[in-house]
């Protein structure tokens, strides 16, 4: 049988060059074997529900996974804590700026953007109904879709307060040039009254109020308010009853309007004379116009006449005005009990200086009776569509001529009928264009 015996040598050749190359391997192969035994047997151990403790090589694992697990409990705890006295100061500060105590809730600000910088941003506030102070009357709101009534404490709440210094507001882009929001609060609230001027032109104000958010809070501002209630009522509205602001007085309250002339059109139709053949007789329709011009400080313009509000209304901007027959004067608001706002003007023609003619200074002349003549006038106050106080109806108009020799006054009333048709408001932009003093 050689075949068999020869495949018996090839088996026995193979089986001793296996056994040479199994004593043959290197030490370095052996070590890496041997780390990955261990590696396995550490991740099956990590693997298994309940590893047992016999393992040696595991126990370091175990100790450092939990240290690390315990300093993060710690730390999470001490976030916390960090955050709600932060809170607590943010809150604390919002308390003592509702009381007046700027400098007070500034260093509370402070000390809460010391502990988290972020603290205006991650906690929103509304106003809670059983709060029974200021600080406490704010809590946490959760709920996005809740919105918050009064819009003026939503932004105050809001405003960026960095080292010590109130932002009003931010600039979008960055620039070289130094922002608005640089300015003192005096200096700003000097500019806002420049804005509504003398001629009280709180339109433009409330225009103003829609820059920003740091903008309207400084529109809100109820000490431009006062001035202007005080400007249009004078003494009569030293209490704020029954009205919440002085905002809302001036809103709701019944005044006449500054910013624009009360116009009136009045026509008719008049009998003219007959021709000299007999034949016809003239018609002639008579179109004429009344203006009435208010200012803030209690003067009054009225004007008669037949143009065209197109060339007289440009005239009226000032008081010194060179329109001929414009009726200067007065007026004053009245409220009677019947809760009617009426309006009542005294005005006479403006007085021209004349120059003596000294070409007659040698002649007698008749002696002339001087008399002062001025006009009563009463409108009552309403309103009508959509405006407000857009409307004057007229109640009464007289003429009282008083003679300087005796002193003595006739008054003519002249019948309100249909010739006295009631005037509209008309805004005029140009009024309220320039302003030439502040508040």
């Amino acid at each position: 049988f050689p075949s068999a015996e020869a495949e018996e040598d090839c088996h026995s050749e193979a089986v001793r060059e296996g056994d040479d190359d199994d004593e043959n391997e290197s030490p370095a192969e052996t070590d890496l074997q041997a780390q990955l035994q261990r590696f396995r047997a550490q991740w099956m151990f990590e693997l298994a529900p309940g590893g047992g403790s016999g393992n040696l090589e595991s126990r370091p694992c175990r100790a450092a996974r939990g240290s690390l697990l315990r300093a993060a409990d710690t730390r999470g705890k001490q976030e916390l804590a960090k955050e709600e006295k932060a809170r607590e100061l943010f809150l604390k500060a919002v308390e003592e700026e509702q009381n007046g105590a700027l400098y007070e809730a500034i260093k509370f600000y402070r000390r809460a953007m010391q502990l988290v910088p972020d603290i205006e941003f991650k906690i929103t506030y509304t106003r809670s109904p059983d709060g029974d102070g200021v600080g406490n009357s704010y809590i946490e709101d959760t709920d996005d879709d809740s919105k918050m009534a009064d819009l003026l404490s939503c932004f105050q709440q809001q405003l960026t307060f960095q080292e010590s210094v109130l932002k009003l507001c931010q600039p979008e882009l960055e620039s070289s040039q130094t922002h608005i929001s640089a300015l003192p609060m005096e200096v700003l609230m000097y500019v806002f009254r420049w804005v509504v001027s003398s001629d009280l032109d709180l339109r433009s104000l409330e225009q103003l109020s829609q820059v920003c958010r740091g903008f309207y809070i400084c529109a809100r501002d109820p000490e431009i308010w006062r001035l202007a209630c005080l400007k249009v009522w004078g003494r009569s509205c030293i209490k704020l009853v029954p009205y919440t602001s002085w905002r809302e007085m001036f809103l709701e309250r019944p005044r006449v309007r500054f910013d624009g002339v009360y116009i009136s059109k009045t026509t008719y139709i008049r009998q003219g004379e007959q021709s000299l053949d007999g034949f016809y007789r003239a018609w002639h329709q008579v179109e004429y116009y009344r203006y009435i011009r208010f200012f803030p400080d209690g003067h009054v313009m009225m004007l008669t006449t037949p143009e065209e509000p197109q060339s007289i209304v440009p005239r009226l901007r000032t008081r010194n005005t060179r329109t001929d027959a414009i009726l200067l004067g007065h007026y004053r608001l009245s409220q009677d009990t019947d809760n009617q706002t009426k309006v009542f003007a005294v005005i006479t023609k403006k007085k021209e200086e004349k120059a003596l003619d000294h070409k007659y200074r040698y002649f007698r002349r008749a002696p002339v009776q001087e008399a002062d003549q001025n006009f009563h006038v009463g409108l009552q106050l309403c309103s009508s569509g959509h405006q407000s106080f857009n409307k004057l109806i007229w109640i009464h108009h007289s003429c009282h001529i008083t003679y300087k020799s005796t002193g003595e006054t006739a008054v003519t009333a002249f019948e309100i009928d249909k010739m006295y048709t009631p005037l509209l408001f008309a805004r005029v932009r140009s009024y309220t264009a320039f302003s030439e003093r502040p508040l």
